[in-house]
């Protein structure tokens, strides 16, 4: 199976882990290109095509639209196709979608049909990727190996949310918004051949009490991943969360670009070298998430990081054109931290306690509540922007993100030093009915 014997806790066991390594190792690269085009599409929409922030609310739905409609059957798909094939495919899809736009603009036939039309596609194939994903992990690591894991991979993405801003500014400033985009076209490629190199064999999908060889219908999988996600308590009230805090973060990643370089009057290249800032939050998150854990206490650091830590994402519509811009970068540091710190709590708790058999549908309906919230933010986002302004828009943005930390104040929670951890039973797909 891929495993790794030992049961403790640490950095050598997961940098003697080959097919870690390689899913890692493809993940970062790919990471990295996706946040130059966090970067350029934005840009692409802005300076190149002139939109409004209406229209740049638009396309941040059309980017996460597929979270709400298509996530939930998505879990029973992956299930039914395998996780690393389903990863492999939406890979190279995204590769074919993301290489049209440096494409058309070359041939000067770029216009927002297109770029809508690529931000649902490759919003589409992000959403199976990421419910693949998470599900894939634990048949390469031990369950006491999942914190460390996620942690590793969690820096990964942060690392990315630094180097890739940065990386896509200069790409913006060489080769314009537009060819930047062909860096993340090119990165699909690496996690597509890291996953295509490991050796691990997904185990077969478990056998389930329809019977041998029965497969139950896709209404019926798609139920099951529900009803595990609602009856949870701590799942739950983690994915409101995670729900709430998006819809209004998303409002800062949409409008944030806009306030930077007509409110502030920053170039490209400042824009991406304070997002690039915002991610040394995340890296810290990652890298300090599993030590907090332990120190603190899983359940206490998840309530702590986002009623205390994030309180200063509060100044980020604060920022102005002088030394004042400082305080969007400050203000994006403490989000990214404490969103890294808590989400990889309970996503190591997901991992290390749902049974094997529902995981890609827990995951699917993890994303349908967590991530369904995006688009929805993303237009309403627009639309206050346009009618009150870009700055009001960031003030109640950051106020109803800090807040959102209240649904895991008020939880069992804070009654814990530490999310309890049970090995999941075999085959209890009853459990979840």
């Amino acid at each position: 199976m891929g495993r790794v014997a030992t049961g403790v806790i640490g950095r050598p066991a997961l940098w003697r882990q080959r097919d870690f390594l390689l899913l890692w190792g493809g993940q970062t690269v790919s990471e990295i290109g996706s946040q130059v085009t966090v970067l350029a599409m934005p840009l692409v929409a802005v300076i190149v095509l002139r939109a409004s922030a209406l229209q740049v609310g638009l396309l941040s739905a059309a980017q996460t639209a597929a979270y709400l409609l298509v996530s939930l059957p998505a879990g029973a798909v992956v299930e039914r196709l395998g996780k690393r094939r389903v990863m492999v495919r939406c890979d190279l899809g995204r590769l074919v979608v993301i290489g049209s736009v440096p494409l058309a603009a070359a041939a000067g036939a770029l216009t927002f049909v297109q770029l809508y039309a690529v931000a649902a596609l490759s919003s589409v194939l992000s959403v199976f990727f990421s419910v693949a994903y998470p599900a894939y992990l634990p048949t390469l690591l031990e369950r006491e190996q999942l914190m460390d894991g996620n942690g590793k991979l969690g820096t990964s993405q942060s690392v990315a949310q630094v180097g890739g801003p940065g990386l896509g500014a200069a790409l913006v400033g060489l080769f314009g918004a537009a060819a930047a985009m062909a860096a993340d076209a090119v990165s699909f490629l690496a996690s597509a051949g890291g996953l295509l190199a490991i050796r691990a064999t997904e185990p077969p999908a478990a056998k389930t009490a329809a019977g041998p060889g029965a497969r139950p219908g896709l209404q019926a999988q798609i139920r099951d991943g529900l009803s595990y996600v609602l009856r949870e308590p701590i799942l739950l009230r983690g994915m409101l969360w995670s729900g709430s805090a998006n819809f209004f973060v998303v409002m800062v990643e949409s409008l944030g670009p806009l306030f930077l370089v007509r409110d502030l009057h920053l170039t490209a290249g400042y824009v991406g070298l304070l997002l690039g800032l915002g991610g040394i939050g995340g890296v810290a998150g990652g890298l300090t998430a599993g030590r907090l854990a332990r120190r603190v206490g899983s359940a206490r650091v998840c309530w702590l990081s986002m009623t205390v830590f994030s309180l200063p994402g509060l100044l980020i519509p604060a920022a102005g054109p002088d030394v004042r811009v400082l305080l969007f970068a400050i203000g994006w540091i403490s989000w990214t931290f404490s969103a890294t710190v808590c989400a990889v709590a309970l996503l190591s708790y997901r991992q290390a306690t749902c049974p094997p058999e529902l995981l890609a549908r827990v995951s699917a309906s993890s994303r349908w509540i967590t991530w369904g919230t995006l688009p929805l933010g993303g237009v309403v986002g627009g639309a206050l922007g346009t009618a009150l302004g870009v700055r009001p828009t960031l003030w109640i943005a950051v106020i109803g993100g800090c807040a959102s930390g209240l649904w895991l104040f008020f939880s069992p929670l804070r009654g814990m030093r530490d999310i309890p951890v049970a090995a999941p039973a075999a085959g209890s797909l009853a459990a979840a009915s």
